[in-house]
């Protein structure tokens, strides 16, 4: 065992916060250190680095850097991405903009897509390949330095490669990429097939348009953060989060740019699933409410539920195996108006970190769901995160009686109540649509609530949702860079076979799976951070005529047909309740995951044991009056660092720290238990 230190910082970018833990671990122990700073949106890698200032954290000291980013998301949800080209088969070229048989809005016909690759970027070239991998046309190389050039004349940065039913044959597409490489001025050139092994030509497509879209921002902010991370010293491994809640290499991490998108949110969810774990606990729904939006995820036998069937705006699925987190546009910046019916509406339009809240003092004038809280008593009036100038609590009365009050006829608590109370209600949609839309009852798991402003709304969500146990974790609102601390490396790989389950060999089964594993064991050799290796296996099946998909996890590679069919029908019925003997299986896709495991993160260090004190009074910093339940409650005040193991407190109650606040409303009761989590009860 090594006797050096072992320093490591996670760090996650959020829209509108910069989080960051230091880790330290040797022969004095465990030292932690944390760090909450405003996003730096010119430069994210600015952000970074006044993190690390922060806690005196010299990078050139540091053994290792995770981190997460939403730099590939947002860049996708703004369309603020790269112009890139598409080169596909004859007679395909609008497969992108056909899509499936759905549309923007669901009532009515109205609405506007358009594919993140324009019409005049999508060129064709002669080949084609039938559905088993055979050659039914040759392809005309000509065809393809002609289109090559003719992309570049238009002033694309990159380039899609995409030809049907590449997934059973990819040479056509592998000769096309060096044709093209022999002309492209950079390596921003995509494969849909190497990137996404995968039947279905649409969702291949889009999730290769969103590869080549986001590549060239994402090489430049990795390389821009490297360069700043050198020049200060720092010489060791910069590992990026994925999607799926693993790492992987920086060096690694722009070939596969869109499996970056989620980033920041699976983070949070690893984080959440590792807490859950040293509490004993294996079910719990993540609720990730930020300053932007709010992410919320199912954890199920302890483990995260992930999902290849991501759609992370209408018409732009990407097929690469993701943390299922299902997001919607509230969260504290979510700014509160009045539509054009004159109702209220929260969100999805957010105040970000600049300008921000009213409260945060950086020049924001609309209400948000923050501005509320903070008018409402939930919210510390003097010790608020990265407040620019002071603002005062008759300030921001002032724009909420302007903005929403008045003209609703409200008192402005009434109004501040009410936008509270509608961003609870979208948050509960994403709750349930990741519990009772997939067959689960959220009252059968407690609900995991962190990030710099879940805690304020935890409680009320659970009396909505029929929720018990509410927890909340030590360290909320630095959630999803503890993520990055314990996340493992991870790859994940697709294929499809498409066959009837009874028509495949149990060798071929074997063979594929046994060729993913390897590839994935190869990937992840040689970083100094892995201490071991677990891998998993799993089908895609359906029955013969149906679009949907049941992944049924393997107990190994070498399973028979026999063997996955009682799997199948087992998950089948379990699902749906339904068993269909008399129709046959089959077998889409072969999926492995490859994680390598990274040394344990010790959770109890969050505690920062040494500021606690003996009992809960001495905890108590004063009270104040919190609005709850539509009247003014005389509430105590706690700080949350100096509240010992054990200790129990009644609502109505506001417990702070630096990275977020948590409320207890009246009838609850909260419970620190030997990690330093809140575990909260209603109706006590």
């Amino acid at each position: 065992m090594s006797t050096q230190p072992r320093r490591i910082a996670g760090i996650d970018i959020g829209g509108t916060f910069t989080d960051l833990i230091f880790y330290e671990e040797g022969h004095g122990g465990v030292r932690i250190a944390v760090a909450k700073l405003p996003t730096t949106t010119a430069n994210q890698a600015d952000g970074v680095l006044a993190a690390l200032a922060a806690v005196d954290a010299q990078p050139a000291d540091l053994d290792l850097i995770i981190h997460g980013t939403t730099a590939t998301t947002n860049a996708v949800l703004e369309r603020r991405v790269a112009r890139a080209g598409l080169i596909t088969t004859r007679g395909f070229r609008d497969s992108l903009e056909l899509g499936r048989r759905t549309r923007p809005k669901p009532y009515g016909m109205t609405g506007v897509f358009e594919p993140l690759i324009s019409r005049e970027y999508r060129l064709e070239v002669t080949e084609r390949m039938s559905a088993e991998g055979t050659v039914l046309t040759p392809l005309i190389e000509a065809e393809v330095v002609a289109a090559a050039r003719r992309l570049l004349e238009l002033g694309c940065e990159s380039v899609v490669i995409h030809f049907l039913h590449a997934y059973a044959n990819a040479a056509h597409e592998q000769r096309a990429a060096e044709i093209v490489r022999g002309i492209w001025p950079n390596a921003y050139i995509t494969c849909g097939a190497a990137l996404l092994s995968e039947f279905r030509e649409y969702e291949r497509g889009t999730t290769a348009s969103v590869n080549a879209a986001v590549q060239p921002i994402l090489d430049r902010y990795v390389t821009r953060l490297s360069a700043a991370l050198k020049a200060a010293g720092y010489t060791r491994d910069l590992l990026i989060m994925n999607g799926n809640g693993g790492t992987v290499a920086a060096s690694r991490v722009v070939a596969e740019a869109a499996k970056t998108v989620m980033s920041g949110p699976a983070s949070g969810v690893m984080a959440a699933a590792a807490t859950l774990a040293a509490a004993g606990l294996t079910n719990a729904i993540t609720y990730d409410m930020g300053g932007t939006s709010t992410d919320v995820a199912l954890i199920h036998g302890g483990v995260p539920e992930v999902s290849a069937e991501l759609t992370i705006d209408y018409g732009l699925p990407i097929h690469v195996p993701m943390v299922d987190v299902h997001t919607v546009g509230a969260g504290g910046g979510s700014i509160a108006r009045l539509d054009a019916a004159g109702m209220l509406a929260v969100g999805p339009e957010s105040a970000g970190a600049d300008p921000g809240p009213i409260c945060f003092g950086r020049g924001g004038t609309r209400p948000t769901v923050t501005d509320a809280n903070f008018v409402l008593g939930r919210l510390p009036p003097d010790r608020l995160t990265a407040v620019a100038s002071a603002v005062s609590i008759a300030d921001v009365r002032a724009a909420i009686e302007r903005e929403i009050a008045a003209p609703l006829g409200m008192s402005v608590e009434a109004a501040a109540a009410a936008i509270i109370t509608l961003g609870n209600t979208l948050m509960a949609g994403a709750i349930r649509s990741v519990s009772l839309s997939r067959g689960h009852d959220p009252r059968d798991f407690a609900l995991f609530a962190f990030g710099g402003a879940g805690p304020l709304h935890a409680v009320a969500l659970a009396e909505e949702l029929g929720v018990a146990d509410v927890i909340v974790p030590a360290r909320p609102g630095l959630t999803n860079a503890l993520g990055c601390l314990v996340a493992d490396l991870r790859q994940d790989y697709v294929q499809t076979i498409n066959m009837p389950l009874e028509a495949v060999a149990a060798a071929r089964i074997a063979e594929v799976l046994g060729r993913q594993a390897a590839e994935g064991r190869a990937t992840n050799a040689g970083h100094a951070e892995t201490v071991g290796t677990r891998v998993t296996h799993a089908a895609d099946m359906q029955f013969r005529g149906q679009t949907h998909l049941i992944r049924v996890a393997l107990p190994s590679a070498h399973v028979t047909p026999d063997e996955i069919q009682t799997l199948f029908e087992a998950a089948y019925f379990a699902r749906f309740e339904v068993r269909l003997p008399e129709i046959k299986a089959q077998l889409v896709n072969l999926t492995t995951s490859v994680i390598g495991a990274r040394p344990r993160v010790d959770l109890a260090a969050l505690l920062d044991a040494g500021k606690r004190v003996g009992t809960e009074a001495m905890a108590q910093t004063g009270v104040r009056d919190v609005y709850a339940g539509s009247r003014w409650h005389r509430a105590a005040i706690y700080a949350r660092e100096a509240l010992p193991l054990g200790a129990v407190i009644s609502g109505p109650a506001v417990i702070e720290q630096m990275d977020a606040t948590t409320v207890l409303e009246p009838g609850t009761r909260a419970r620190v238990d030997t990690l330093g989590n809140l575990r909260i009860t209603r109706g006590t």
